[in-house]
């Protein structure tokens, strides 16, 4: 050990003496902190301003005076998906798949007010986050640190003395290692510290412990290729042009390529497409605003058949009211059919582009990252499908008052006169068949589930360099 920790001291020397070594640990320093920063209080405000909202909206839905039900399920209701704390660190999908939802009747509306705006004034620099430092550019630093940890030796003729004094090779590569596993410590302080900030806002200990973990694994696994490369070539140009090529491939071609191969392996139809595929359906279902239309026939016969009445004024519920209960129901099942349709199409391109972690670790990376911060794109299925939970029972809320608080006689008239039009109103107490509505990331042991395989993924990867460092330690020569 004593050994071990004299190769690692003395490497921190060398790099304090190297200007090029010292510009980068002070360059990926600023930029670790800095990025943490800005991300934390980028994300922070949101998280209060769409809060806000979301408070804002249910005040403004259960305030309103008497109405027409058939008219609060119009006027409708805004849910915001609030991001959990660990999006301080990886904001994930949630700059480009929207963030509001307006739930009304007869419709599944998309999210929308993605950061179109905030991208368009900053450039890329808008998606400069911690998470995309430390998967893109924290193995660059390594790269440059580590290139040149063992030939630098070969090199300088100091390789032979070292081995011919009993030096192990293994004691050798340990101390290297040591000293690269010292520069992945520190840089992963920012994360630490973001994880500690992401627990005081209510994020599990376990997620920031895990995604910690994780980046560690990830920044090891590039440590221990830098010094494998190392370890085998004989000219510092040469390491260090093999270790960017590979960067280049892992970090910048194949996740473009993993995204082009999910396109054409798990096509999706485009958004005009499925609108007009689905406007047919929705005219066989209807929407309940015709309640003389033949697709309620049935209905009709079957509520005077069960209430022994011949005409549907003589119904001890609202014939309107009844319809819009029947159509919703129906309808929303279509609309359904439709969202999980889509939904299953965008889980089998993240699939297809998750299994390409084998081939790139940054694959891997983010992808876990993305879902123990809870915003991966699960989570944004997960938030839809709560959305669609909030908007069926609010509307079938609001149909059933229809049905059963408001006469067919006094709802068919309401245009008559002033008096029947104050008759055709429900109370405003019915308005609060509206449920709170706050979005949260699934428990920490689902997400960490969830981000399972790609743990291995990146487990195999360090097993597999190790492994590979290990044997060249045993065939290390001058």
């Amino acid at each position: 050990m004593r050994h071990i920790l004299a190769i690692a001291a003395d490497e921190w020397r060398f790099w304090i003496r190297s200007r090029l070594a010292l510009a980068g640990l002070l360059v990926m320093a600023v930029l670790l902190v800095v990025t943490s920063f800005v991300t934390a209080a980028r994300v922070s405000h949101e998280r209060d301003v769409r809060l806000e909202h979301q408070q804002a909206a249910e005040e403004r839905f259960l305030v309103q005076p008497d109405r027409h039900p058939h008219r609060m399920v119009h006027y409708g209701h805004y849910v915001h998906r609030i991001p959990g704390p660990l999006a301080i660190l990886d904001p994930g999908v949630d700059r480009v798949t929207g963030q509001s939802i307006f739930l009304e009747g007869h419709r599944q509306n998309s999210a929308m007010f993605a950061e179109a705006r905030g991208g368009a004034s900053l450039g890329r620099l808008a998606d400069l986050t911690p998470a995309l430092v430390y998967q893109l550019f924290a193995p660059l630093l390594l790269i440059v640190l580590g290139h040149s940890l063992i030939v630098r030796e070969r090199e300088s003729a100091t390789l032979a003395p070292l081995l011919a004094q009993g030096l192990s090779p293994g004691v050798l590569i340990a101390g290297k290692a040591a000293a690269l596993g010292s520069v992945i410590l520190v840089m992963l302080l920012p994360i630490c510290g973001l994880s500690a900030f992401a627990a005081a806002q209510g994020e599990a200990l376990l997620s920031g412990l895990v995604v910690t973990g994780t980046y560690a694994l990830y920044l090891g696994l590039w440590g221990a290729a830098a010094l494998l490369v190392s370890a085998l070539v004989n000219q510092r140009g040469m390491a260090l042009g093999i270790l960017f090529a590979v960067w280049l491939l892992a970090a910048i071609i194949m996740p473009r390529a993993a995204v082009n191969i999910a396109g054409m392996v798990e096509p999706v139809p485009g958004k005009i497409e499925t609108d007009l595929a689905l406007a047919i359906d929705m005219r066989d279902v209807g929407d309940g605003h015709n309640a003389g239309a033949s697709a309620y026939d049935t209905l009709r016969a079957n509520l005077l058949s069960e209430h022994n009445a011949e005409r549907i004024e003589d119904l001890p519920v609202n014939f309107r009211g009844m319809v819009a209960l029947y159509s919703e129901e129906r309808l929303t099942r279509l609309l359904n059919e439709y969202a999980e349709a889509q939904m299953a199409r965008e889980q089998a391109q993240a699939q297809v582009i998750g299994s390409f972690g084998w081939a790139s670790p940054l694959i891997a990376a983010s992808s876990a990252s993305r879902i123990l911060s809870g915003t991966d794109l699960g989570t944004h299925h997960r938030f839809l499908r709560e959305a669609e939970t909030i908007r069926y029972e609010f509307v079938q809320g609001l149909n059933r008052a229809h049905a059963h608080d408001l006469s067919y006689t006094d709802d068919i008239n309401r245009n008559r006169d002033v008096e029947v039009f104050d008759r055709a109103r429900i109370s405003a107490g019915n308005w609060q068949v509206l449920d709170r509505f706050r979005f949260h990331p699934a428990p920490a042991g689902e997400r960490l589930l969830q981000a399972t395989p790609f743990l291995v993924m990146l487990a195999l990867w360090f097993a597999g360099l190790v492994a590979a460092l290990a044997y060249a330690a045993g065939r290390l020569r001058p």
